[in-house]
């Protein structure tokens, strides 16, 4: 007896997601909205691959010591290693470089896409999730950073988010590394510790001060006692440098003498006289010292856009949603390509994360997209399905949708498909109605309504409620104003 041939499994690789209609138009509603408030600051559309060389990625990633570690990397046929972009910026920082000379300066473009992450998935922690980004380049001055600010600041109204329910937070980097320089963790040697106190005060709204202070010590358990679940290793500060650090992020440290704190202090002072001088206030962007940024490339001002609101997460608890995107100055990306020093600023926002809070917040919503007409078939001959084709071209073409049901079933098993569609009416036209010059719309919103009041199986087959015969060349009006009722119901509702 020969054996049966096994079956694939179907399974989807962690960290990855599957979208579903409704997934993609609330996307693409919430990213039109952003699109116009991008178009409305003279920023223009472009776009990169999803692969790059390897190299010109970078090594800004945590772990990378080889080309596969945080991103995901292959060699191809001349061996060189190309990699799935782990962002939109450094990309963007190779496109520019690389056709610098034909494009205006500053460069203002905006993009969004898909990224990568070869790390370890969690909850709320993807390989795959989309971006849209705007970027600046060749602008010098905080200027644009402050643009940057006001204009992630609109983005969020455009959204219908009050103002109350976000905030715009800014720091520079310059300051933290002043203040990094100040305990003793300036110069090349010390970049991998600076790095890891930076990650442990991005932290700070996550874990709080005493979890920080952890992180910047000898390390934290995540039950929060020795053993208790994974140990992440700590920065290794003296208590006195923990203190300089903590005190800094609540506004208690004594001066911190550091040349480039104070650069990155008066640059601070310049954003903020900028927004207040375009009546961008304190409620709806702020300066904000324990604003980091995970990634090593940013040089000066940083910027996150958190959500102060309190909204339901997937497990339904009321919880502060945070932030929802973030950014910063980057003068070092293009210029490594050029050897010439190119200033550039830019924002990018977490497309699946806004489009959570959104959702939950009430705002996104995808109910008006109507599901197809579907236009059933009683008779299979080529005749008949020409006569069905018929009826759903002059539906489409009126700008209903519509779809001839393609399957091999029956009736009860096509009714079934369109309630499953959530058609808003089907359209039957067997012998009978052929013959007379006739269909029949069934409204499937009516008939369901009215069918709660009917017992009787008998007398529900009887009544055919929702159910009307018209003349065929009536199909279209009728379909029409069937939609209509629904539509005026759906708003009374």
């Amino acid at each position: 007896m020969a054996e049966k041939p096994q079956k694939t499994l179907a399974r989807l690789p962690r960290g990855f997601v599957d979208r579903s209609a409704e997934d993609i138009r609330a996307a693409d509603r919430m990213m039109a909205t952003i699109r116009e408030v991008y178009e409305l600051y003279g920023f223009e559309p472009v776009e990169q691959p999803l692969i790059e060389f390897t190299d010109a990625l970078g090594k800004f990633l945590p772990d990378q010591d080889r080309p596969n570690e945080g991103v995901f990397s292959f060699q191809d046929d001349d061996e060189q290693w190309l990699s799935l972009r782990y962002d939109l910026t450094a990309p963007t920082a190779r496109y520019v470089a690389e056709n610098f000379e034909r494009l205006p300066k500053p460069f203002r473009s905006y993009r969004s896409g898909w990224v990568f992450r070869n790390e370890k998935p969690g909850p709320g922690r993807f390989r795959q999730f989309m971006q849209f980004d705007a970027d600046t380049i060749g602008a010098p001055g905080v200027g644009a950073d402050a643009e940057m600010a006001m204009m992630m600041a609109d983005v969020m109204e455009a959204l219908g988010i009050a103002r109350g329910d976000y905030l715009i937070r800014v720091n520079n980097r310059k300051v933290l590394d002043g203040v990094l320089e100040a305990i003793g963790l300036g110069g090349d040697e010390n970049a991998g510790r600076r790095l890891t106190v930076l990650r442990a005060i991005d932290k700070l709204d996550k874990f709080g001060p005493d979890g920080v202070r952890l992180l910047l010590g000898a390390g934290r358990w995540d039950g929060g006692k020795e053993g208790e679940g994974d140990f992440t290793k700590g920065a290794g500060l003296s208590d006195a440098a923990i203190a300089t650090v903590l005190g800094y992020i609540d506004s208690t440290a004594g001066e911190i003498a550091s040349e480039k704190f104070h650069e990155g202090m008066g640059e601070l002072r310049d954003i903020e006289a900028l927004c207040r001088a375009a009546q961008y206030g304190p409620e709806r962007i702020k300066i904000d010292p324990s604003v980091v940024r995970g990634l090593e490339y940013y040089t000066g001002p940083v910027l996150e856009a958190e959500l102060l609101a309190e909204i339901p997460n997937e497990d339904g608890q009321v919880v502060r949603f945070g932030s929802v995107g973030g950014g910063g100055r980057y003068d070092g990306l293009v210029s490594r390509f050029r050897g010439e020093p190119v200033p550039a600023t830019g924002f990018s926002i977490g497309v699946s994360r806004l489009m959570t809070a959104l959702k939950n917040l009430g705002k996104l919503d995808t109910t008006d997209v109507i599901a197809p007409v579907v236009v059933l078939v009683m008779d299979r001959d080529v005749e008949s399905l020409g006569r069905y084709q018929r009826m759903v071209a002059q539906l489409r073409q009126d700008g209903i949708r519509a779809e001839l049901y393609l399957g091999g079933a029956g009736m009860k098993a096509q009714m079934k498909y369109a309630d499953r569609r959530g058609a808003p009416c089907v359209v039957i036209q067997g012998g009978d109605e052929r013959a007379a010059g006739t269909v029949q719309i069934k409204d499937l919103v009516v008939g369901a309504q009215l069918a709660q009041n009917i017992a009787d199986h008998d007398a529900y087959k009887e009544a055919r409620p929702g159910q009307i015969t018209v003349p065929e060349s009536e199909l279209v009006e009728t379909v029409r104003r069937i939609l209509d009722a629904q539509a005026e119901e759906r708003v009374r509702g």
